[in-house]
C-alpha cells in the first residue's frame, strides 16, 4: 500500500470487529457436520474445549506480534524479520495456498443455502458459484471501507435468525442442566478427527487478519479490542446454536445433510427456514470477500520483495487496492470448487496449521532476538510456556490429522494433494533461485 493513506479510508473498531467475525467464522454455518460426527455429548465437550487450547493460544500470539509490527502483509512480515526470506517464502506460499482453498468452500455453501428456496439451483452450481466470486472481487477492488460497511450488514443478517431461532427453540423445549459428560461410547477416532477438523475449520483466521493492518486505524488498540468482541461473539453464537438443535431432537445425520434452515422450518415455520437459508447466503458471500481482502494483501507484499511478478504489486489507479492480486486469486479460485466440503475442510485446516507453526515460531525466535522491544501486548509466558502455548495448537491438528489418517480411504485424495501443496513450496523457491540467479548473469558488468 502506499505509505500514506487517508484516514477516511482506513477501517475503524466496529467494522474492522465484523471485517474478523466473518473473516474467522461467518456464524455457524458449515458446524452442521458436528453433531453427526461426534454425538450430542461430545459435540458440545469439543465445543467448549477446542477455542480453549486451539484459538486462545492463536489469538495471544497473534496480538503480541500485530502489536510490534502492525504492517501490511501481517503474518509473512513477522516470519520474514524472523526467520529470514526463505521461509517468509513459504508462510507467503502455503497461507496463499491455504487461502484459496477456503475461498473455494464459500461459493459451494451459497449454493447449498440457496437450493433451499429452490433444489433445481444445485443445477445451475457453477455459474452461481462464479457470481459469487466475482461480485466479491469488485467489491473488494472498491478497497477496504466498503468491504468492512458490507461487513456490518452481513453480519447482523447472519446473527439476527440466528437469535430468533435459539429463542423460539429454548421457549418451546425444556432446558434443564447441561451435561457435559462423555458418553459411554464415545464416537470412533476417525469421526472425532473429522469433528475436530470441522471446529477448528469454523475458528481459523485470527492471523488473516492482520495483512491489511495499516489499513486499519489505531490498529494496535483496534485489533485487540476488535478480537475479544468477534472471539465472544463467536463462541456464544457456536455454543447455543448446537445446543439449540439438540434440544430440538433433530435427527444429527438430517442437520448435517440439510442445515440450520431445515431446523428452523421445522422450528418455526418456513419463514424462518427462509430467512436462515438467506442468512447462510449471506454469511458465504461474507466471508468470502473478508478473506479475499486479507489474502490479496500477500501477493502484494511478496511481490515487493521480489518474491513474485512485480505486476501483482499493481495498485488500482483510483481506489489503491491491489487489483491485479484480487484478480489473479479469483481466477484460481475459480478452478477450485469441484472439490467437496469435507476434504477442502482437511485442506484447508493442514495447510493453514503448518503456517501456523512458523508463525508461532517467529513469536519465539523474536523474544530471543528482541528481548527489549516495546510490545504493546505481550503474552505472560517465557521459555517453556510460549512452547507450552505452541504445543497445544499443534497437538489438536494431530488428532485431528491422526483421526484422518485412520480413515484413509475416504481422506486420501486431500490429504495427497495437502503433501504436494507443502511441496510445492519448496519446489517454488528452487525456481525462484535459478530465476534470480539467471538475471544477475545476464546484468552487464
Amino acid at each position: 500500500m502506499p505509505p500514506s493513506i487517508s484516514p477516511k479510508k482506513k477501517l475503524v473498531l466496529l467494522p474492522l470487529a465484523a471485517v474478523i467475525f466473518l473473516t474467522v467464522s461467518g456464524g455457524p454455518y458449515g458446524l452442521e457436520p458436528v453433531l453427526s460426527y461426534a454425538g450430542r455429548n461430545t459435540a458440545l465437550v469439543l465445543l467448549v474445549l477446542t477455542p480453549l487450547v486451539w484459538d486462545i493460544p492463536i489469538i495471544l500470539m497473534v496480538l503480541e506480534l500485530n502489536g510490534i509490527m502492525p504492517i501490511t502483509g501481517g503474518y509473512y512480515q513477522w516470519v520474514k524479520r524472523a526467520l529470514g526470506l526463505r521461509w517468509a517464502f513459504f508462510e507467503g506460499w502455503w497461507t496463499w495456498l491455504y487461502t484459496f482453498t477456503d475461498l473455494a468452500i464459500y461459493p459451494v455453501l451459497f449454493v447449498q443455502y440457496a437450493g433451499f428456496f429452490h433444489p433445481d439451483i444445485l443445477h445451475y452450481r457453477i455459474p452461481i458459484c462464479l457470481s459469487v466470486i466475482w461480485s466479491a472481487a469488485a467489491l473488494n477492488i472498491r478497497g477496504i471501507v466498503p468491504v468492512g460497511k458490507a461487513s456490518l450488514l452481513l453480519s447482523a443478517a447472519v446473527l439476527l435468525p440466528f437469535f430468533l431461532l435459539v429463542g423460539i427453540i429454548f421457549q418451546r423445549h425444556a432446558v434443564g442442566h447441561l451435561h457435559f459428560a462423555l458418553p459411554a461410547r464415545p464416537p470412533s477416532f476417525p469421526l472425532l478427527g473429522m469433528a475436530l477438523f470441522t471446529i477448528m475449520w469454523n475458528y481459523i483466521g485470527w492471523d488473516n487478519v492482520t495483512t491489511y493492518a495499516q489499513e486499519v486505524k489505531r490498529p494496535v488498540r483496534s485489533y485487540l479490542q476488535g478480537i475479544v468482541l468477534a472471539f465472544v461473539a463467536i463462541f456464544v453464537i457456536y455454543f447455543f446454536a448446537v445446543l439449540s438443535a439438540q434440544r430440538s431432537g433433530i435427527d444429527f445425520n438430517e442437520l448435517a445433510s440439510k442445515g440450520f434452515p431445515l431446523l428452523g422450518m421445522r422450528e418455526g415455520g418456513r419463514w424462518l427456514g427462509n430467512l436462515l437459508a438467506a442468512s447462510g447466503m449471506a454469511s458465504s458471500f461474507g466471508i468470502f470477500c473478508t478473506v479475499l481482502l486479507s489474502v490479496s494483501r500477500i501477493p502484494e507484499v511478496m511481490a515487493a520483495d521480489k518474491l513474485l511478478p512485480s505486476r501483482l504489486n499493481r495498485l488500482h489507479p483510483r481506489y489503491q487496492t491491489p487489483y491485479f492480486s484480487i484478480l489473479i486469486c479469483a481466477v484460481v479460485v475459480s478452478g477450485m470448487i469441484l472439490w467437496t466440503f469435507g476434504d477442502l475442510i482437511i485442506i484447508d485446516v493442514s495447510l493453514y496449521s503448518m503456517g501456523l507453526l512458523l508463525e508461532f515460531l517467529s513469536l519465539i525466535v523474536l523474544r530471543r532476538k528482541y528481548p527489549l522491544e516495546l510490545r504493546p501486548f505481550r503474552i505472560p509466558l517465557q521459555g517453556f510456556g510460549l512452547w507450552l502455548l505452541l504445543l497445544l495448537p499443534m497437538a489438536v491438528f494431530g488428532i485431528a490429522l491422526a483421526g484422518s489418517l485412520m480413515a484413509a480411504a475416504k481422506t486420501l485424495p486431500p490429504l495427497l494433494f495437502t503433501a504436494g501443496a507443502l511441496l510445492s513450496a519448496e519446489l517454488a523457491w528452487a525456481l525462484l533461485r535459478v530465476r534470480n540467479s539467471a538475471k544477475s548473469t545476464a546484468r552487464p558488468g
